[in-house]
Formats: C-alpha cells, structure tokens, sequence
C-alpha cells in the first residue's frame, strides 16, 4: 500500500507530473483487502488515476462492489490448444528460448503438452524446458522428446479449478443441474472434476442428498435413503474410497425419475404462513395435554382414521380461512 501512495504523491506533484494523472495497474487486486480496496475510491472517482486491475479470480466475488460499479469488466478467455501449441513451437525457435539446443519433437507431443497445460502457457513452457534439461542428448546430436518424457515432466494434466472461487460455484452448479437433468455421465464428470480439484467430499455427498429430495422427492424415495447412506459412508471411510460412494449415489440420483412436487409444497406453504392470515388451528386436532383442556373444547369431535374402513376417514385438517388450498400436487412420476 505503501507504493500506492508513493505514486498518488507523484502524481498529485505538478513538477513530476504536469497532467496531475496517471495509469495504475495492480495486478493481482483480489490479493489487496476491503480496506485497501476502499483507500484507492477517491482517487479512482476523482479521476487522480485510472485504475487498471488484474486478477485471475472473479472480480464479482474478489473485489469490492463500489470499485466494480466505476469500473469496466474484461474477461480475457483461457488460450486454446492451438494458441499454447503455436507458443511452444515459436520457444523451440528462438534464441531467448530454446533455440540454442538441438530439439526433436514430434508434433503430436507437442500438442499432447498443450492439451495438458489446460489453458496455462506457463505451465506448458515450463514443462517444455525441464523435459529439455533432463534429458541426454542421444547417439545422434539430438535431444529428443517423448510423450513418456512429457507426462514426468507434467505427471498430470492441470486442474483449473479453485474449491474457493468461481469455479467452485461453476462446478458444484454443473454437478446439480446435471443430476436433476438425469444425465449420468455429466454428473460423474463434474464429481471427478471436484474431487480432482480439492473439494470436500462432505460437501459434495450433502448436495447429492438435497437434490435426491429436491428434484427426486416422491418420484423415488429410495433415492433419498441411498444418498444419506452415502454421505454417512463418505464421513466414515474418507477419501480415495469415497469417490465410489460419492459416484454410486450422484448416479443412482441422476438416474431416478424426477419430481419436484415436495419442494413445491414446502415452498408455497411457507409463502402463505409468512404472508397471509391463514388462521387458528380447528380444535377438533388439538391436543389436550393438561387437565381441564378438553373442557374447553380441545381434541373435541377428532376422528381416529384407524378406526374406519381403509385407516381414512374425512375430517377438516386446514384451518378455516385455508381451506381447499392445495400444496402437495402429485405429478405423473409420481405411482
């Protein structure tokens, strides 16, 4: 912070700088706290700097909403495989890079090299240039790189993936939508990709269960028992098993037959009861726990379903002002 007013001092000096403006970049923003971020308002809205920030995490999320609002969002997309591929092809060439040694590899490593970089040049150049200085040079004058060398040099493809961040409300959304959608693969998928990233196998069995009541409900209630024993595994035996109970049940889940009538129901009903006058609870359902409380009319008239034919028997539940109200509507997954 200490550098910033450095350069708000500088800028302000009309002997240093007659515009009595300058260009700020702070790369990494996200990494300055609420108090910083709010330091540098004033000079932002009085135009003393214009504020160029850089952050590889959601600005929405990472920085605070009053900078946002007095600033124009740029999202500058991953490089592609070919864009990597053309970058590593040009370090192989050039004099700063890796010209000076006597390479030979094949296209289809370079490609694979790019495709496991995910997006980040840095990961792929570096990988690039330790495969390069580990290896011998062989019988004929040449370093030659491998598809064998390349994967020791990277082990495993890079994860974009921030169990923190955007991603992590990217991820954990596809994950759900995927299994309301009844589409397995893309559940699975979704499921590796968090696990893969570092996310809390607890979290994700408590989202499988909420969807097996959510979007399965009554169309498969077993989905409901499968998912809580699932999550009640995950806790006992942990990570790696875990990734089997977790896939067992996101699968069994995305595979049901769907209903959202239950999540329907509790949700108009919790409308009404926070919004509405619905009423007292008819007296003949009342409980009568204390002495003297059926003398004044508690439980009075109530019918014991048991005691009728089939265990029903029609009576008045809702109180009076919710009467023919319908909350639970049973949909055609429902048998």
């Amino acid at each position: 912070m200490a550098d910033i007013k450095k350069v708000i001092e500088e800028t302000k000096n009309f002997m240093l700088n007659p515009t009595g403006k300058s260009i700020l970049f702070i790369d990494e923003i996200h990494r300055f706290n609420k108090l910083q971020q709010d330091a540098l308002l004033p000079f932002v809205e009085d135009g003393t700097v214009i504020l160029i920030g850089a952050t590889t995490e959601n600005p929405y999320f990472e920085v605070n909403k009053a900078l946002i609002s007095r600033s124009m969002v740029i999202k500058l997309n991953p490089l592609t495989e070919e864009n990597i591929y053309n970058i590593l092809k040009n370090a192989l060439i050039r004099k700063d890079g890796l010209g000076e040694y006597n390479i030979k590899i094949q296209d289809s490593t370079l490609k694979k090299l790019s495709q496991i970089s995910n997006g980040d040049v840095r990961t792929a150049l570096n990988g690039l240039e330790v495969a390069v200085l580990t290896t011998n040079m062989n019988e004929e004058g040449f370093i030659e790189i491998t598809d064998e060398i390349i994967k020791n040099c990277i082990q495993t493809r890079k994860a974009i993936f921030d169990k923190n961040g955007e991603s992590h409300y990217d991820n954990i959304s596809a994950f759900i939508k995927s299994m309301r959608g009844s589409d397995p693969d893309a559940a699975v998928f979704y499921l590796a990709r968090a696990l893969n990233g570092g996310e809390d196998p607890m979290f994700l069995a408590r989202r499988i269960v909420i969807c097996a009541s959510e979007d399965v409900g009554m169309a498969n209630p077993n989905a409901l028992v499968v998912a809580t024993s699932a999550m009640q595994a995950v806790h006992m035996v942990g990570m790696p098993e875990a990734r089997i109970l977790l896939s067992e049940a996101a699968v069994y889940v995305a595979t049901s037959k769907k209903s959202n009538a239950t999540y329907l129901a509790i949700n108009k009903a919790l409308d009404d009861v926070s919004s509405k006058e619905t009423g007292q609870i008819p007296m003949h359902i009342r409980n009568a726990p204390a002495e003297g409380m059926k003398d004044l009319g508690y439980g009075e008239g109530y019918l014991y379903p048991h005691d009728f034919p089939g265990h029903y028997v029609e009576q008045q539940y809702l109180p009076d002002e919710m009467l023919g109200t319908k909350y639970y509507i049973k949909d055609e997954n429902i048998e």
